[in-house]
């Protein structure tokens, strides 16, 4: 995959609890349903998620995330082989247990902070991995937003841990600053709109901010009528060189792309 145009990673999530969209595509058959949908209005990268990172949501185990995840990500590469798949987990045994039913990508959000094997398992698996920068758990994030400078120091924080995994051998890395994860609303926006420092590593960066509180808390508004401000936000993040955009609305991001480049 090259990064000349951006790409659209579509947000699949087969929980029942996550912040905008929980319980909606739950069932194998919804699921696809949706991935269909998504690959209808030309989504590059499907994100299965099954497990909730919101704060305060429930602790599962591995072998209940796998039952979600594994089920959707086997009928899809099988029904959808073109499509590159990615697992959204911080577990190590979930990720390898992903990687072997069809998927393709690794998209850990707490770039390796909550697993200790997860940096040894996406090198010996030899798959792209998504280093996203959090603090602490989903319980603990938003009390760890101390920062001399968010920005520099979300781009020291990733910088050792690509260091770690380029020692590991591991060759494709994309970064994510996290937003939502131990920042302030305020740090937020510091980072999004100096989101272009981070490409001081040289690596693709992944913007995430469908829907998310950023968005509808400053607005005063719920999740389910934020996507206009996600669109306005994402055209910040293309304008300042996001490679990929992960959204829960394929057909908006992909439109504006489409404008844009």
């Amino acid at each position: 995959m090259t990064f000349e145009k951006p790409k659209i990673m579509g947000i699949l999530n087969v929980t029942p609890d996550s912040f905008f969209d929980g319980g909606k595509h739950q069932s194998l058959e919804k699921a696809l349903i949706h991935a269909e949908q998504m690959i209808a209005h030309e989504v590059d990268i499907i994100d299965i998620g099954a497990y909730s990172s919101r704060p305060g949501a429930p602790l599962i185990s591995s072998q209940e995330e796998m039952d979600r995840a594994l089920p959707v990500i086997e009928a899809l590469s099988r029904q959808f082989p073109e499509v590159p798949l990615s697992i959204d987990t911080f577990r190590a045994d979930v990720a390898k247990a992903a990687i072997l039913a069809g998927a393709h990508i690794v998209n850990d959000i707490s770039g390796g902070l909550l697993d200790d094997d997860m940096f040894n398992t996406v090198a010996k698996l030899q798959v792209p991995y998504v280093l996203m920068h959090m603090r602490g758990t989903p319980e603990t994030m938003q009390q760890l937003t101390d920062y001399d400078d968010v920005v520099n120091d979300v781009a020291v924080d990733l910088g050792s841990k690509i260091s770690k995994l380029r020692e590991l051998g591991v060759r494709d890395i994309i970064v994510d600053p996290g937003y939502g994860f131990a920042k302030t609303i305020e740090q937020n926006y510091e980072l999004l709109f100096r989101v272009d420092e981070l490409h001081y590593h040289g690596l693709p960066i992944l913007g995430g901010i469908s829907r998310k509180s950023m968005i509808y808390k400053k607005l005063n508004i719920s999740p389910q009528e934020a996507l206009n401000g996600t669109t306005a936000l994402n055209t910040l993040l293309l304008e300042r060189g996001v490679q990929i955009l992960r959204v829960h609305d394929v057909k908006e991001a992909k439109q504006l792309t489409q404008l844009l480049f």
